[in-house]
């Protein structure tokens, strides 16, 4: 147990109950407890495998390559179209999480197996993606753009890639792209 994580759900309202129960089926596994990106994130060998999270509708246990898992039951979701490796378990109450205890443990540790023999999801490359026309433009315009753009790592010229073309409109996309040139520019992810 993380004394991190033990400060974090003394401060949790809404899926404490939920949270309690997760972690305990998943200290049952094995793994070492930590707090990552702000949620009670669980490794084998400093390998991320399941991460616990609670949202406004839904309580949930993520499986960082749960593309990867075999889901004979069926219950595991993809967040969005655009998540290429990561799948959910959704819960909306903590007796939910019980009546699966056998279920949860079979799913993290055949996720440590995968983890064990390196197995990994073969992610799209980033010329796979959309290329918003409006961006292109930009990029062909300027060189110094081009290049600050193509110096990002993969991650987040793609999480521009997907912001960029997020918008309906070729107004706001125009407009998403003025906004982050300087950012892109300075070598900064979307969220830096």
């Amino acid at each position: 147990m993380n004394r991190k994580v033990d400060v974090f759900l003394s401060k949790e309202k809404k899926w404490q109950e939920e949270y309690v129960a997760l972690r305990k089926i998943i200290l049952e596994c094995n793994l070492t407890e930590d707090l990552k990106w702000g949620q009670p994130c669980y490794t084998f060998e400093n390998k991320n495998i399941v991460l616990m999270h609670g949202f406004k509708d839904y309580f949930a246990i993520l499986f960082m390559n749960g593309a990867l898992l075999e889901d004979a039951k069926g219950i595991l979701i993809q967040q969005t179209a655009n998540v290429q490796a990561a799948r959910q378990i959704r819960f909306t109450n903590v007796r939910e999480i019980v009546k699966m205890k056998t279920v949860l443990k079979s799913y993290i540790h055949e996720a440590v197996e995968l983890e064990k023999a390196g197995k990994k999801v073969e992610l799209k490359k980033t010329s796979e993606f959309n290329m918003p026309e409006e961006f292109q433009i930009r990029l062909d315009k300027s060189a110094a753009l081009k290049k600050a753009f193509l110096a990002l790592t993969p991650g987040r010229q793609r999480a521009y890639l997907l912001y960029f073309s997020g918008a309906k409109q070729a107004k706001t996309r125009e407009a998403r792209v003025e906004k982050y040139v300087k950012q892109i520019r300075e070598g900064k992810g979307l969220d830096d």
